[in-house]
């Protein structure tokens, strides 16, 4: 399924492309006058082939979740628990992926695809959901089971191992674990975009999750440890200072090779980062737009793009998260992010606040009249 995928991934169209650059020219505005949104028009022209491009409809947010024997190396305060109990939060609708999804009208898909604490989730009683939404959460989380609402949230059971392992010691994964992880996000693109989705969002959860994605930045992008790792959710200095040399040890031990990018997830990355690579890749084949979220899915962006150069095509930077691991991995996949908030929560977060942004892009194209149609004469 990989290899499939991955020739199927073909260059952006640069006949759509020319022609929503023509188009833009005699659109009732100034030439570059919408800044980003021009370029971003043009490129999403590209990719669906057409002019204008469709517009990006039934949004679908994917929250891989997986968990990290990393952890053991206390690069991170919070108890590895909190993976599952933040799945059953997800799943009760009380995250704020869930908030900003609900504003944008997109639908949430977890997926455990590497979750330590097996889970069991019991949905909340609607009563109290009703008359209070944004309230606790009854869910408890121990064995695999889906939330009532069909309308809601949904879980799908796609567990590759319960957690890496620590990859200061072995290798996080063997090849056909990194290997399993990766389809199960290019089925899950599959599925979302069989079922309707006109762009996917990138979401994920993993307490420890940054650890593996500054490996992965430092080594694709080709940056010292120091440079590609942050403070997480906001350690001290002194687990700042340990979490830097944590990744500077796993790279010494395995020497990853960029042009070897299972390889590479396989040595230092999570179970969620190579599925996240996965649905990057996945929507790259199916020319759907991916709009990515912050340092964990441009850390996975950067193995989506070692597999295979042109889907790169397919991804949108919907913001630069405040971790400076993913500056790094944005300016050597040559992205500039659309919004700049200091975010760094993850989840998908980032990415739903752009997704307006996006949608006009392409709304520009479909909706605004030309200098000709509107009577207006031009400069």
């Amino acid at each position: 399924m990989l290899e499939s995928t991955v020739a199927a991934i073909r260059p952006l169209d640069e006949a759509a492309m020319a022609a929503a650059r023509e188009l833009q020219g005699r659109l009732t505005k100034p030439a570059g006058s919408l800044g980003a949104l021009e370029p971003l028009s043009v490129r999403l022209a590209g990719l669906a082939g057409a002019c204008p491009p469709p517009l990006p409809d039934q949004a679908a947010v994917a929250i891989f979740a997986g968990d990290h024997g990393v952890h053991a190396q206390g690069v991170t305060p919070w108890p590895q628990e909190v993976t599952a109990q933040m799945i059953g939060n997800f799943l009760a609708g009380g995250a704020v992926v869930n908030a900003f999804a609900r504003q944008a009208g997109a639908s949430v898909t977890v997926v455990d695809v590497g979750v330590a604490t097996p889970l069991s989730v019991t949905p909340p009683d609607p009563a109290a959901r009703a008359a209070d939404p944004a309230g606790p959460s009854a869910l408890t989380v121990d064995v695999v089971a889906t939330p009532a609402d069909p309308d809601g949230p949904r879980l799908v059971a796609a567990n590759v191992r319960a957690g890496t392992r620590d990859m200061t010691v072995t290798a996080a994964l063997t090849r056909d674990e990194a290997r399993a992880a990766v389809e199960t996000g290019i089925r899950v693109a599959d599925e979302l975009v069989d079922g309707g989705a006109g762009i996917l969002l990138t979401g994920d959860m993993g307490i420890g999750n940054t650890t593996p994605a500054a490996a992965l930045v430092a080594v694709f992008a080709g940056v010292d440890a120091a440079a590609a790792t942050g403070r997480g959710t906001g350690v001290d200095d002194e687990t700042y200072a340990r979490k830097v040399a944590v990744v500077r040890a796993a790279l010494a031990r395995h020497t990853p090779d960029p042009s070897d990018p299972l390889g590479v997830l396989a040595a230092v990355g999570g179970l969620e980062h190579a599925a996240l690579a996965g649905l990057i890749l996945g929507a790259a084949a199916r020319r759907v737009p991916v709009l990515l979220d912050g340092v964990i899915a441009v850390s996975a962006a950067l193995a989506a793009a070692a597999f295979a150069p042109d889907a790169v095509g397919a991804m949108v930077a919907g913001h630069r998260s405040a971790e400076p691991g993913a500056t790094a991995a944005l300016r050597h996949l040559g992205l500039d992010p659309l919004i700049d908030l200091g975010l760094r929560l993850g989840e998908g977060t980032g990415a739903l606040l752009a997704l307006p942004v996006v949608t006009g892009a392409v709304r520009v194209l479909h909706e605004v009249a030309t200098f000709d149609a509107a009577g207006v004469a031009e400069k």
